[in-house]
This record gives structure tokens, C-alpha cells and sequence, in this order.
């Protein structure tokens, strides 16, 4: 990932440092393990154990000798352990260090985005709390719909991090595995105990039945559960920008001192960061449809996946880590302009209350599609000409309700008097 959206965090786990540590790791876990069967000789387990690290550009120029990267670093470790660097990779194959240290990294990335997700649910989960009672006007399709809270808004956005939550918590699950059985995964040089030893140590699962590799229907979830989270927060991006539109204003991204909003444009004020989401999102819908791809592989495996997974593993998890971080940020600065939201209320000419008078109608004896029409017919008046929709209907004479009666189907109160119990879910909802 470029250094534009990497996050410090998340690049050291997926640094070329790192990833040849967890790959020592594993050798030298191996090496435990045969000597704990009485097979190599105690000491190379702690010859290995304290082998200087292998040094990622002489890893890099033997492997332009070896054309392959888990070769060249296993004679550079070989070389580093010095006596009884032969046990070193004894019995095993590539995959069983590969697949088995990625393991690792998925878990450890998994947890970092977790950490993510729990972090931003509580944020907009606050702000949600924070405007329960911030009347706004809800919109289907664009238009008008009937009145709603931003609290409620955002309430179905902490809702949606929960079960993001939950996703990502079973992909986790799904990548932590390992496996050292061999070449088709028949154990044949590598006794079943040493994976228990090596896996065990490493706080993984064990692929069940691994012929060469762990499969790569894990992958494909873990990359998918990515690309829902990314899909989430693209959700609550797009409405951000929609809300910032200059014509609604109802809400908008923080300006700090000295940015700019256009290189022409002096008066633009952008939701930058919320389009900068919804590209981002894109991109994990790429990485997971790839994953999806690396599924099928020939025979007990190919490395047709390999290319791919050094790009869009690491990828993805920059990626989700960067947006979790970035949007928590947006929301927790994020200008809600209440005024603005009534006063866009108010100039909907009581056509949202529309429902309530229709209902109001069919209870007095109406027919539902009498009641429809009278109350359509008002409402088209009301949009052409300018007029409230309370006013038009006090005048028709097909209206048969009182006074008092109308008058109340135009009521906040009455379009949010339920909404309470959302938020006594949400106050009991932990991720």
C-alpha cells in the first residue's frame, strides 16, 4: 500500500521485517517440536531460537539466486543457526511456514481492525445518543419522506458496525489457522503432533485436512467480511455527502484552519474525506472479488493465488484500517447543523405528515383509496403552488376531520412517540 493510506500500525505488521520474524518463528517452533519427539538434538532448538534475524536485503539478493522467496531464506537462516542448521525446514514444505505465518498476520491485522471497528461503533454509537431528539426530515428515494432524528440515523449506522463487528470477529477465526503436514497434506513427513506443537504455540487453528495449504475459502471470507465493513462505512459516507450538499446543509465534515476547499474556489467547502471513503470501498470490493478467485486451485495447490495475496491481503487491511480511523475522526468532528435541519423541515409545507392524515381519514370511515386520493390531491396543490398542505386541507370540504383532529396529524411528536425503544436497543448494544 502506498505510505498515503498506510497507517503505522498495520504497516509494521505487514513489514518485510515482521513477516521473516513470524517465519523464524515458525522454523524454530518446527525445531522444538522434532526435539521434544526425540528426533533433532536439543540444542538446535536453541541454536535456532537464537540465530541472528535474516536480513531482509540479503534475503531479497539471495533470492535473485534461488527465484524463490522461502528457499532463500531458509539457507540464509541455515547459515545464520550454524551448527545443526540442517534441521532447519526438516520435513517440511513451503507452504507449511507460508500459510502457517500468514495465519499470524491475519490474526494480528484482524485484531488491529476490530480495535477499529470497536472504536468507531462507540463514537457514532455516542452520537447517535447525542440526537436522539434532533428532528430532521427523513428522505426515501431523495425526497421527502416523513419526519425522523439524525440520532435515529445514526443509530442504524452502530447497528450495522455490530454486525460488522461480528463478521470480521469470524473471518478472524476462519484465517487463524495453520498447518505443517507436508506437501499433499498427508503428514508423511511430519507427524501430526508437531503441527499441534507449532500451532498450539502460535495461538492458531489447524487446518483439518490442508492438502498442501490452509484453503483459500478462509481467505475469501476474511477478504469479504473487508469488503462489507468498507461497504458500511461507504453507506454512512454517501449520506454525509448528501447531507453536505449545499442545498440540504444539514450536516457537514470539519474545515480546519488553513485547508482549502478548491484550487479555484475559494468558497468550497468539499466532503472530501467522505468521497475519499466511498473510493476506498471500491477498492475492497476489488481485493474480495480476487479472493473469491483464489479458491480454486489445481490439484492439492498451484501459486496462481500467491501473486495476488501479496497485493491484496496486505491491501485490504491498510485500506479498512485507514477508512476506521479516518471516519472515526470525521464523526466524531462532524458540524450537525440543527437549525438548518428544521428549517428544512419547516419548509417541506407539512407535506411529510401526509401518512398520518391518510390514516387519520380511513379511521373517521374513508376508503383507503378516497382517503389516498383527497390527500394526494391536496399534496400535488401544495407542491405547485407553494401552499402548506395543513392550510389546503382546512379548505377542502371532502376533509371530514375537525380542527383539532388535522391539526394534530401534523405533529413531531406523534411521527417519533415510538422511536424511543431504538435507542433502548442501542443503549444495550456492545461490541
Amino acid at each position: 500500500m502506498i505510505p498515503r493510506y498506510s497507517l503505522p500500525d498495520m504497516s509494521a505488521i505487514w513489514s518485510e521485517e515482521r513477516k521473516l520474524a513470524v517465519w523464524q518463528e515458525v522454523e524454530a517452533l518446527v525445531v522444538e517440536a522434532w526435539s521434544e519427539l526425540g528426533v533433532a538434538p536439543p540444542e538446535v532448538a536453541a541454536a535456532v531460537r537464537q540465530a541472528e534475524p535474516v536480513d531482509p536485503a540479503a534475503w531479497r539478493e539471495r533470492e535473485e539466486i534461488t527465484n524463490h522467496d522461502l528457499a532463500a531464506f531458509v539457507d540464509l537462516l541455515a547459515e545464520n543457526t550454524g551448527t545443526g542448521g540442517e534441521w532447519i525446514h526438516y520435513g517440511l514444505t513451503s507452504s507449511d511456514v507460508l500459510d502457517t505465518a500468514q495465519g499470524v498476520l491475519l490474526k494480528e491485522a484482524a485484531g488491529l481492525l476490530l480495535q477499529g471497528v470497536e472504536n468507531l461503533f462507540l463514537i457514532v454509537k455516542a452520537k447517535a445518543m447525542e440526537h436522539r431528539t434532533t428532528s430532521m426530515l427523513g428522505r426515501t428515494h431523495g425526497i421527502w419522506a416523513e419526519p425522523t432524528t439524525f440520532g435515529l440515523k445514526l443509530a442504524t449506522w452502530a447497528f450495522e458496525l455490530a454486525r460488522d463487528h461480528e463478521r470480521l470477529t469470524r473471518a478472524r477465526n476462519a484465517v487463524a489457522v495453520g498447518k505443517i503436514s507436508g506437501a499433499v497434506g498427508t503428514y508423511a513427513h511430519t507427524p501430526p503432533r508437531l503441527e499441534q506443537y507449532v500451532c498450539e504455540h502460535l495461538g492458531l487453528g489447524i487446518e483439518p485436512a490442508s492438502s498442501q495449504v490452509t484453503h483459500r475459502d478462509r481467505h475469501a471470507e476474511f477478504l469479504q467480511a473487508v469488503a462489507l465493513t468498507g461497504a458500511s462505512i461507504e453507506r454512512f459516507a454517501t449520506e454525509i455527502r448528501h447531507l453536505q450538499r449545499s442545498e440540504v446543509g444539514e450536516a457537514r465534515e470539519a474545515f480546519r484552519p488553513g485547508q482549502k476547499g478548491s484550487s479555484a474556489m475559494p468558497h468550497k467547502r468539499n466532503p472530501i474525506l467522505s468521497e475519499r471513503m466511498t473510493g476506498m470501498a471500491r477498492l475492497l470490493r476489488g481485493y474480495a472479488q480476487v479472493g473469491l478467485e483464489n479458491v480454486a486451485l489445481w490439484h492439492e495447490r498451484d501459486i496462481s493465488h500467491s501473486s495476488a495475496e501479496r497485493v491484496i491481503i496486505p491491501d485490504a487491511c491498510h485500506v479498512l484500517h485507514y477508512m476506521l480511523v479516518k471516519f472515526a475522526g470525521l464523526v466524531e468532528s462532524l458540524e450537525v447543523e440543527e437549525e438548518r435541519m428544521l428549517a428544512n423541515l419547516e419548509a417541506a409545507l407539512g407535506l411529510v405528515f401526509s401518512q398520518a392524515v391518510l390514516l387519520a381519514l380511513v379511521e373517521q370511515g374513508a376508503s383507503r383509496d378516497d382517503a389516498y386520493r383527497i390527500v394526494q390531491r391536496n399534496a400535488l396543490a401544495a407542491w405547485d403552488g407553494g401552499e402548506h398542505l395543513l392550510d389546503l386541507l382546512e379548505n377542502d370540504p371532502a376533509v371530514s376531520l375537525s380542527s383539532e383532529r388535522l391539526t394534530a396529524c401534523f405533529s413531531i411528536k406523534r411521527f417519533l412517540a415510538n422511536s424511543a425503544i431504538v435507542f433502548e436497543r442501542l443503549e444495550a448494544l456492545e461490541v
